[in-house]
């Protein structure tokens, strides 16, 4: 387990940042008629930013190849 957390830490990293972001945007902007339907709900928010973020993030990990090198694709 500590291994796999070690590995996609970015990825983690950036759904961490994006669920406190998701969360910071319901509560200062929010929808005043509750029919949106990501802002709406702190939930549906936070999660939404938080799999934003995590997309987001993902795009700067580098991945290894066969024989152990990294590799920028």
């Amino acid at each position: 387990m500590k291994s796999w957390i070690v590995k996609n830490k970015l990825i983690l990293i950036g759904a961490l940042i994006g669920a406190v972001a998701g969360y910071i945007y319901y509560a200062q902007v929010g929808c005043v008629t509750g029919t949106c339907a990501i802002t709406s709900s702190p939930v549906n928010s936070t999660a939404y930013f938080a799999f934003m973020g995590a997309l987001a993030f993902n795009i700067f990990r580098k991945e290894k190849t066969k024989n152990g090198e990294e590799n920028e694709e």
